[in-house]
């Protein structure tokens, strides 16, 4: 009888049971040439791949979270206050005074929306992102605005983040203000490839720089206040400072222009959600460590966001193009020394990493947007570090593309963002409500009255900010919303559509293949292999064919769910009990390679047996139908052809056209 010796250092697959093996590290490389190439620039750049086990360990501590899910928010401490200057000077510079009753107001919203969130981390453990909550609570559209709000605005906020970056490097070094761009693209670049290497190694990169730009800041608004107490400053603890210079007016201050300063200066409250998002990221418990951080991560915005404000009045500071009103601050504060050169440092590297929190929220957004339909399935696909590899590669990508469009200048960026945030928002809170007038849980009325008055501050700000910004540029991100709640609804329609056209019910064994599929005449001696990922009319077409090509098959089921495998063997044993599945558990979640692998593994082992492999497709028509199936039939077929030994068949299935339902 023909065996195969398995040498343990060289093993490619373990047997964890009858007909189920399990894919090593070894046998998960690609076979070919340019593959293993590609697959070490990969190690070597975000080192080697995780398995599917080693999730639990790449939790995140406080400390740790704090630096992924907070770089965003306390970032915009470093140009909140300049966005709203720079709408008052349009008043004169004798309405610069305004700006601190103005983020006053802000403080108050972002103590509102605090509160908030910490009632939907406690209601929604698993991950209570603005989708989750609309979705779950107030329905299907209300859910898909709420996604898209929220991807537009992750890409914007990388993008502002980076932008707001260079002007931080441009403001100390003035010479490399034209190579702002490429400078934005290349830390893009730097911060995805972060990203790549996994969520946790993320933190432990990006800590660093969250907790030096908190000591900065903390150093220049204690010294400042302290000065201004003891009367070494132009202003005093109760009156502001004149202006610094003096700006004509070009309009009045009318109550629409502190609007759009309010609008503008909201931007402070960008990120705020990222906590909620990420809670099954935290370590256990959860839900209290997600609780604790989001507390601590308000106190510290508040605290730096008020205080630079403050000092701003004090110091006369007016905004201008060429330097930013923190550089001024550290400059008039520090004088211009190592110290403000590092100050300056930490607040570059923050705003660079304000992107990071994007980067850990898009790409588990758009998992859960795939897995529900309504995106490519691809985007649900976890890389070799764990991460949504798919998500972050695509925002990467777009918000390199919004730098380039811009030309990376913060304010032609800012009129975008924002929007999106407060749309969340209102969404979320508003879901919040329904769910505690729908559930009754104890201590209900308390969290109803947060989440409703969250829900009436957030919808206000919402409206203000697309009012007074519409025509400055939110139009813009309010036109991408709309395209994106269109594409999802038309991938989802099409998924919805094409599962009804394959769904089997479990007792119709009489699927047939279609009659333009020609049989094939094989040797005696043929073992015949088909892979398939579920149990459809196009796995029913295939094994009917596969069984008039030999009496010798086996189905190769590829996963990297133990638990769905299982319940995939159990369905497959009901429905098609005489051909025999091995399932290849792939905890390093490749498909191609362990497929090789396991017929190179056959070779050996039945040498005079002639190997043919079957691959079920679907006929797709349209370009974007084939983005959306048949991606590891293409991937696998290649590799396939390159092998003299291994005969392959193309089974193409045209499925029944007909009108789609939604």
């Amino acid at each position: 009888m023909p065996y195969l010796r398995i040498v343990p250092r060289r093993r490619e697959f373990i047997r964890v049971a009858p007909g189920e093996l399990e894919a090593t590290r070894l046998a998960s490389r690609p076979r070919d040439i340019v593959g293993r190439y590609l697959a070490d620039i990969r190690r070597v750049a975000i080192g080697s791949p995780f398995a599917t086990s080693q999730a639990i360990h790449e939790r995140l501590t406080k400390v740790k979270a704090l630096a992924v899910f907070s770089s965003d928010v306390l970032s915009s401490s470093a140009y909140a206050t300049e966005e709203i200057l720079i709408v008052l000077l349009l008043a004169g510079s004798g309405a610069l005074p305004r700006a601190l009753p103005v983020a006053g107001v802000i403080a108050l919203l972002l103590a509102i929306v605090t509160l908030s969130y910490r009632q939907t981390i406690r209601a929604y453990p698993s991950g209570g992102g603005a989708y989750i909550v609309a979705h779950d609570n107030l329905g299907q559209a209300p859910g898909l605005l709420a996604a898209a709000a929220l991807m537009v605005d992750y890409v914007l906020t990388v993008a502002v983040s980076v932008a707001a970056g260079v002007a931080a490097v441009t403001s100390a070094a003035p010479e490399l203000h034209d190579l702002r761009v490429p400078i934005g693209v290349s830390i893009v670049g730097v911060i995805t490839v972060g990203n790549l290497r996994g969520i946790r190694e993320s933190g432990t990169i990006f800590a660093a720089p969250t907790y030096l730009f908190i000591l900065a800041m903390a150093t220049v608004i204690v010294t400042g206040l302290v000065k201004v107490a003891v009367g070494d400053a132009p202003g005093s603890l109760l009156h502001g400072a004149p202006p610094r210079e003096t700006v004509v007016a070009t309009q009045g201050l009318t109550l629409w222009l502190v609007l759009r300063a309010f609008s503008s200066g909201s931007v402070a409250l960008t990120g705020t959600e990222a906590i909620s998002n990420g809670v099954p990221a935290f370590k256990p418990p959860e839900s209290r460590n997600a609780r604790t951080t989001l507390t601590v991560m308000a106190f510290i915005l508040g605290f730096l966001f008020l205080s630079v404000t403050f000092l701003s009045s004090r110091y006369g500071l007016v905004p201008s193009e060429n330097e930013t009103i923190v550089s001024k601050l550290g400059r008039e504060i520090l004088g211009q020394n190592p110290l403000y050169y590092t100050y300056q440092v930490a607040t570059a590297l923050i705003l660079f990493l304000a992107a990071n929190t994007s980067f850990a929220d898009f790409p588990r957004l758009s998992a859960i947007l795939a897995k529900d339909r309504f995106l490519p399935r691809q985007f649900a696909f976890k890389g070799d570090r764990l991460a949504f590899s798919n998500g972050i590669l695509f925002l990467a990508g777009t918000s390199s593309l919004f730098l380039v469009v811009f030309g990376g200048e913060v304010t032609r960026l800012i009129p975008l963002y924002a929007v999106g945030v407060f749309v969340s928002f209102t969404l979320s809170q508003s879901g919040m409500v329904r769910h505690w007038w729908r559930l009754r849980e104890p201590g209900w009325r308390t969290s109803l009255v947060i989440n409703g008055v969250g829900a009436a501050a957030t919808a206000v700000v919402a409206v203000i900010i697309a009012g007074t910004k519409f025509t400055h540029g939110a139009w813009m991100s309010i036109l991408l919303m709309l395209a994106l709640i269109l594409l999802f609804t038309l991938i989802r329609r099409h998924y919805h559509w094409f599962e009804g056209k394959i769904r089997v019910p479990e007792d119709t064994l009489d699927i047939k293949p279609p009659a333009s599929v020609p049989l094939v005449n094989l040797p005696a001696r043929q073992h015949v292999i088909v892979p398939v990922d579920d149990i459809s009319k196009v796995t029913m077409a295939a094994v009917d064919l596969v069984r008039e090509l030999s009496s010798r098959v086996t189905a190769v089921h590829v996963a990297d769910d133990r638990e769905e495998a299982e319940q995939f063997r159990a369905r497959w044993e009901k429905m098609i009990p005489d051909i025999p599945l091995l399932i290849i558990e792939s905890p390093y979640r490749a498909f191609v390679a362990p497929i090789l692998a396991y017929l190179d593994s056959l070779e050996r082992v039945e040498p005079d047996t002639a190997i043919t492999v079957v691959l079920p497709r679907v006929v797709t028509h349209r370009w974007w139908e084939r983005l959306l199936h048949n991606q590891d039939a293409l991937r696998l077929k290649p590799h396939l052809n390159k092998r003299p030994a291994v005969r392959t068949i193309d089974f193409p299935y045209e499925l029944e056209r007909g009108p789609a339902s939604a």
